[in-house]
């Protein structure tokens, strides 16, 4: 009702400042007032139109409420089942997660040890190996003085003999 008062005075306004003179028209012509009782009929026919959607819209919230409340106790049902379902593993699961901390704690040490053996043995058998290398080089030097000893006896007594066959 406030928008067709405001109508007419500004129809009025646009009338002073169309004509550009001073006059105020305050009589609406018949073809005003149609055009005015046909803008507040399209105004009511457009309120009642979003009237009615949001009465939809409503509904439609209602439904899906409603839907997701039976959605939310049907989940709740389904958690409680998983629960229940889970609960008797859980002890036999925290009894063989607790022995497999009480092993890997075991596991620790021996690991070291098992490295600290392997370094101590990695460690022997480079000293065993060069001591094998030492012994192979010094028989071989052996061989070698006592092949050269032999060879200096030999000649000396080569020599010997000669010696004892010359006085002959």
């Amino acid at each position: 009702m406030m928008q067709t008062e405001q109508q007419p005075q500004h129809q009025n306004q646009l009338t002073v400042q169309n004509s550009g003179s001073l006059s105020f028209s305050s009589h609406l012509s018949k073809e005003d007032e149609e055009i005015s009782k046909s803008a507040l009929s399209t105004f009511r026919a457009k309120e009642e139109e979003i009237e009615r959607k949001k009465m939809e819209v409503r509904e439609k919230v209602q439904l899906q409420l409603g839907r997701v409340e039976e959605e939310t106790k049907r989940l709740a049902s389904i958690r409680e089942e998983l629960e229940a379902l889970a609960d008797p593993m859980r002890k036999e699961v925290a009894v063989v997660r607790k022995k497999i901390d009480a092993v890997n704690k075991e596991l620790k040490p021996l690991g070291h040890t098992c490295q600290k053996k392997e370094r101590e043995y990695k460690e022997a058998l480079e000293a065993f190996n060069e001591k094998n290398k030492e012994k192979v080089q010094l028989i071989t030097k052996l061989m070698e003085l006592v092949s050269e000893s032999e060879k200096l006896r030999m000649k000396k007594l080569e020599e010997l003999s000669k010696n004892v066959d010359s006085l002959h």
